[in-house]
């Protein structure tokens, strides 16, 4: 058993040497820590009291930093192709110039905004919006 030990010891070296020891959360320095106690008292004789604290600490380690999953992603926001529906959701005239459509999103993203509250999904649609009737007085 103390060949672990000083394994362990290497270990911790290695993460202040490398700097990952600041990345740690303090629950995974803590299971570092017990570690290292369980290791030496397994190595000095006490096989009963450190074995039960190394083999938890190793568990919860391993547990910690199994690969996970990845989530979801969210579905993609619904593209706005009609400008019918374009020119409801910034709520402008259809004989709106650019800088009334400008004046009009900016007037509805500022409540909307994901920093502000709002959901990306809805932001999105009002840039598409914005976007597509931008591109329609260009063309016409």
């Amino acid at each position: 058993m103390g060949w672990l030990a000083l394994l362990l010891v290497g270990l911790a070296g290695w993460l202040i040497w490398t700097g990952r020891l600041q990345r740690m959360t303090a629950k995974d320095g803590m299971a570092l820590g017990a570690a290292l106690v369980g290791a030496v008292l397994s190595a000095k004789g006490k096989p009963v009291i450190g074995a039960p604290v190394l083999i938890g600490a190793a568990l919860f380690l391993a547990r910690q930093y199994k690969p996970r999953r990845r989530r979801a992603s969210a579905p993609p926001p619904q593209r706005i192709d009609d400008l019918a529906q374009a020119r409801a959701l910034l709520g402008v005239a259809v004989d709106a110039d650019p800088a009334a459509i400008r004046a009009a999103h900016r007037r509805l993203i500022a409540s909307v905004h994901p920093d502000k509250g709002g959901t990306e999904a809805l932001a999105a649609q009002i840039n598409a919006a914005r976007d597509l009737l931008l591109a329609d007085r260009q063309e016409g």
